[in-house]
């Protein structure tokens, strides 16, 4: 887990809600404090769906960030900041794979529970932190260490300076 403490928060921002970059990533929560506490747990209600339209979506667990920043966006803009928030958006499973394959990482993708990006905002300083997620007990760090390497080459590559906290 690093904490990596956001220099331009309206580069990041702007990517986050406006951008396309963080849409692949899965939506696990948002919480967004504006004139109320708006909470969305990411989690897809498939009833609200035909089978159809899961199968022709590939329409998962969780919603993408792109389906959901619309919603997030409209609840933070205006003239005034919002107070906070929070968003814990998980790299899909494709990726995961491609990311484990790339990495050259001795761990499965079924040993995988998550690799997580956490979001905060809060007191005008915006952190993200990693974090990972797996269902067994390992004292081997490799994943959390490549994980971390590949969110801040993720945000380099986006030119989101960050410096870690």
């Amino acid at each position: 887990m690093t904490a990596l403490k956001v220099e331009d928060i309206r580069r990041f921002t702007s990517s986050l809600f406006i951008g396309t970059v963080f849409d692949p990533f899965l939506v696990r929560e948002a919480e967004i404090v504006t004139f109320n506490t708006f909470h969305i747990d990411g989690k897809v209600r498939k009833e609200y769906y035909t089978d159809q339209e899961i199968e022709d979506g590939g329409i998962g667990e969780f919603s993408e960030w792109g389906a959901v920043k619309p919603v997030c966006f409209s609840l933070i803009k205006g003239k005034k900041l919002p107070g906070s928030f929070r968003i814990v958006l998980q790299l899909g499973q494709e990726q995961t794979d491609a990311f484990l394959a790339d990495r050259r990482l001795s761990f499965r993708a079924e040993q995988i529970s998550g690799l997580y990006m956490n979001i905060r905002y809060e007191d005008g300083e915006l952190f993200c932190v990693t974090g990972t997620s797996v269902n067994f007990f390992t004292l081997d760090k490799s994943l959390e260490t490549e994980w971390d390497e590949a969110v801040k080459g993720f945000l380099k590559e986006h030119q989101i300076p960050y410096l870690c906290d």
